[in-house]
């Protein structure tokens, strides 16, 4: 890829993507990111040896890929000073919950795809499911797959709503993971265990059977099965579980991921 391409936002995920396009090989002075506060911009340069700039101007007219990497609440306003530059250029969004026909709409192209992906990515090992309009070309889908596979895995949807159940499952899932880890550490330092003690355990633990997980062709209620024996320790903790509901809360939690995600399109999607 040596086409240019322009970030509006320069935080944690437009910083995962550049540098994972630096190291496919994209030079530094074929990326521009406009982002608003200095310290960000400072950072960047630093980092990536890439242009950053504090506000749009006719220098993203250069773009052939622009790369939405702003919060919901801001990306109305960001678009509305970035349309007249990029009517040319293929659009993609990482941002939650806005629609893509806002997008399109504040931006005046079809050409748009969504992405959602996870913090993973910030070390090349997340997943993201993505959406294109009907406008998006083939050749337009594989330079999003060459962009977003810097981040980890891509999963492409036939429908755009679908994206939100993305977001309520592997977006906001690792904060579930992050939850269930600090849960573990506290029992651990509770049981006697220092807090690097237990938090060792604890990320050891999900880290190595998210590996078995993947590398089995077994399902997860089979891999759980083999390792509960009826009145062992495991089925102990298993039926505490399941004595607390905690399966069906946090299947609750995800369906409220996904209702906050919809409610984000409502919110900051209007055209």
């Amino acid at each position: 890829m040596r086409q240019h391409i322009a970030f509006i936002g320069g935080g944690n995920m437009a910083s995962a993507i550049i540098g994972g396009l630096i190291k496919q090989g994209l030079s530094p002075q074929h990326i521009t990111v406009v982002e608003p506060f200095e310290d960000a911009r400072t950072k960047l340069q630093s980092n990536f040896g890439i242009t950053a700039q504090p506000q749009a101007g006719a220098f993203l007219t250069a773009a052939k890929l622009v790369v939405w990497a702003v919060k919901p609440q801001t990306f109305k306003e960001a678009a509305h000073s970035v349309a007249a530059h990029t009517t040319q250029a293929l659009h993609l969004s990482v941002a939650a919950g806005i629609r893509s026909d806002s997008i399109a709409a504040w931006l005046g192209t079809e050409r748009v795809v969504r992405a959602m992906p996870n913090t993973p990515a910030l070390i090349g090992q997340g997943i993201s499911g993505l959406f294109a309009r009907a406008a998006v070309t083939s050749t337009d889908k594989a330079q999003i797959e060459q962009v977003m596979s810097t981040t980890g895995q891509f999963l492409w949807l036939e429908g755009e709503s679908q994206l939100d159940a993305v977001t309520a499952l592997s977006g906001s899932g690792p904060a579930y993971v992050f939850y269930f880890m600090e849960a573990m550490t506290m029992a651990g330092v509770e049981m006697g265990f220092t807090r690097d003690q237990a938090h060792q355990l604890a990320v050891a633990t999900f880290s190595g059977a998210s590996a078995l997980a993947q590398a089995s062709s077994d399902s997860p209620q089979v891999l759980r099965q083999r390792v509960t024996s009826k009145g062992g320790t495991t089925f102990a903790a298993i039926s505490s579980m399941e004595d607390n509901d905690v399966r069906a809360l946090f299947i609750d939690a995800m369906y409220a991921a996904r209702e906050r995600a919809k409610q984000l399109g409502d919110e900051f999607g209007t055209a």
